[in-house]
Parts: structure tokens; C-alpha cells; sequence
């Protein structure tokens, strides 16, 4: 039979059995190393009112927590948000993730 990926959509290596997570999206049980996982850093308080709340207080300079948020997607639902895309099968062979660029550090 033929086979579209080599490690069969996996990352599991060596190890027989592997813990299931749910999807953020649709709540499907789907293995942990088969699902597509995205970290969310957050803000706790939105844009709009975080003016609000620098004017409002006494502490200079003071930077609000985030949340750090880990979601895991299920193949159909990451493709159908769009969180990753359909490749080629050429494109299917590159193994390192794609250069992302990031924001600088203030």
C-alpha cells in the first residue's frame, strides 16, 4: 500500500501507546502526537481597556501577566481553520518548520 507520509502522520516513535488530547475545535479524542499543537499568548485584559487601566494606576511601568494558552487541533479542523495548509508532495518532504518572523523585543 502506498504511504503519503513516512513517519504515517505520527510523531511517536518507539513508544506503543500514546495518551489521547481534545480538540479545541470539534472535541474529537485524537493521540497526542498526531495532533496539531499551537501555543496562544495572550493579554489578560484586552487592547481597549488596557489604556484605561495604565492611566488608572499607581505603579509606573507596571506590564500585565499573559495567558499562555497550548491548543490542540485535530488534522481535519487545524486544516479547515486554516491553522496549517495542504503541501505538496515535494513540499511534504521538507522536515524543518518554516521561518517565522518575530516581533522585536521591547
Amino acid at each position: 500500500m502506498t504511504v503519503k507520509r513516512r513517519n504515517h502522520g505520527r510523531n511517536k516513535h518507539g513508544r506503543g501507546h500514546v495518551k489521547r488530547v481534545r480538540c479545541v475545535s470539534t472535541g474529537k479524542a485524537i493521540p497526542k502526537d498526531k495532533a496539531v499543537k499551537r501555543f496562544i499568548v495572550r493579554n489578560i485584559v484586552e487592547t481597549s481597556a488596557l489604556r484605561d487601566m495604565k492611566e488608572a494606576s499607581c505603579i509606573e511601568g507596571y506590564q500585565l501577566p499573559k495567558i499562555y494558552i497550548k491548543n490542540y487541533y485535530c488534522i481535519e479542523a487545524a486544516i479547515h481553520q486554516r491553522v496549517v495548509r495542504v503541501r505538496s508532495r515535494e513540499a511534504r518532504r521538507i522536515r524543518e518548520p518554516p521561518v517565522r518572523p518575530r516581533p522585536p523585543r521591547q
